[in-house]
């Protein structure tokens, strides 16, 4: 396979990847030019907030074409078009063969969340001290284990087993938190999620993990839980705020995160008509928020 890589103004990006999707690349991606440079910039977007740049003001866009014929033709049309217009062609080159799938698989090592509970990627060995074991891959959906936001969830109920009879996993991703409930002795786990995907990749894990649970859209949340988890982003935890705390049963446990140190006042503020939130844990810039409803 060949590259062909562009460096492009950020306002011909869109014309420009257009093209190269109607020239039948067989990807197309776009990478900010002056990455690991002091001129580089991030562009960060969150739900329910204006959505950020789809690129940068020098982006670097490159496309994969299964033969250098192809990607020197691409270069060729592109340079005739007037939207190409303060773009360079920086290359067209070959492809090295790799193994991409051993690759991938080495960017994932085992993860310990506590010294006896592990999550392990399938194609690795299980730790000697492992006691508790999450076998999952990545890929799947959100929630490898390898997020802080992820660990901090698992950290706790690992610390509050068994976390009662219902739990619910609001968001559930891949099913991450969802099995680890029902490896700490949870009788019954609702994972609900409004991506089908995610649904499917927590049935597929759970079944991997030797776990029974119940997976499905958002609407298949019904009652009460003694542990309702939520591992998403601010803004939809606040606007969530209702909906959950109604979930939490006399005497049950809220856990939410995927909230920012920045973002703890604001998140206590909006669930502070129903319940009160602490911070329990912190990692790496990030907080995890527990409420106890009262017996």
């Amino acid at each position: 396979m060949f590259e062909l890589r562009l460096t492009c103004p950020e306002d011909r990006v869109e014309p420009i990847t257009d093209a190269l999707d109607a020239l039948e690349a067989l990807s197309v991606s776009v990478e900010d030019a002056d990455a690991d440079t002091d001129a580089e910039r991030a562009l960060f977007g969150e739900p329910g907030m204006p959505p950020p740049a789809q690129s940068w003001s020098r982006t670097r866009v490159v496309a994969l074409f299964p033969a250098e014929a192809p990607a020197q033709e691409a270069a060729r049309l592109l340079a005739l078009q007037d939207f190409f217009d303060g773009c360079t062609v920086q290359a067209v080159a070959a492809v090295p063969d790799q193994d991409w799938v051993r690759l991938t698989q080495s960017q994932f090592e085992p993860v310990p969340v506590t010294p006896s509970f592990w999550i392990v990627p399938t194609w690795h060995e299980v730790p000697p001290e492992a006691r508790t074991v999450i076998r999952l891959d990545p890929g799947l959906a959100f929630g490898t284990g390898t997020h802080p936001t992820t660990r901090m969830c698992l950290r706790w109920i690992a610390a509050n087993a068994p976390v009662g009879p219902r739990v619910l996993d609001y968001g559930c991703g891949s099913g991450i938190l969802a099995i680890g409930a029902a490896l700490h002795g949870a009788a019954q786990v609702d994972a609900v999620d409004i991506d089908e995907a995610a649904v499917g990749a927590t049935q597929d894990n759970a079944a991997a993990n030797g776990v029974t649970l119940s997976a499905g859209l958002p609407d298949a949340a019904q009652g009460v839980y003694d542990t309702v988890l939520a591992n998403i982003l601010a803004t939809p935890l606040k606007v969530l705020a209702p909906l959950l705390c109604q979930h939490v049963a006399a005497g049950g446990a809220l856990v939410l995160a995927g909230v920012l140190e920045r973002q703890t006042a604001e998140l206590q503020e909006a669930y502070a008509p129903y319940l009160a939130l602490d911070v329990a844990d912190a990692e790496d810039g990030w907080v995890l928020l527990v409420a106890r409803r009262p017996a």
